[in-house]
């Protein structure tokens, strides 16, 4: 069940919570906070109602992948999120390929 954020964004607006960084390397060595790569998906949390003409692709509980840089970090309800538009994010994960990841 998705919970309902007291934030609603605007136009193409969209909330992700990012996945967590990991914390050891497929070798097995873990990895300090400083050198930790930033998490390029997440969980959608909330969407906007889009812009005129170019209703929203993305929709609540859907995985999505973004840009190393994109969004603005926020903490809301005590969860730590991104809040981007609908463009920094290229592209929806389906289900089977999450398995893969």
């Amino acid at each position: 069940m998705m919970h309902k954020f007291k934030i609603q964004p605007l136009a193409d607006g969209v909330l992700v919570k990012a996945d967590i960084a990991e914390k050891k390397s497929k070798g097995g060595i873990i990895i300090p906070d400083t050198a930790k790569e930033k998490p390029q998906k997440g969980i959608v949390l909330a969407v906007g109602k889009g812009k005129k003409d170019e209703p929203m692709t993305v929709k609540v509980g859907d995985a999505v992948l973004y840009g190393k840089y994109s969004g603005t970090e926020i903490t809301i309800e005590g969860i730590d999120a991104l809040i981007m538009k609908e463009s920094d994010i290229f592209g929806i994960i389906q289900p089977t390929t999450l398995e893969l990841i």
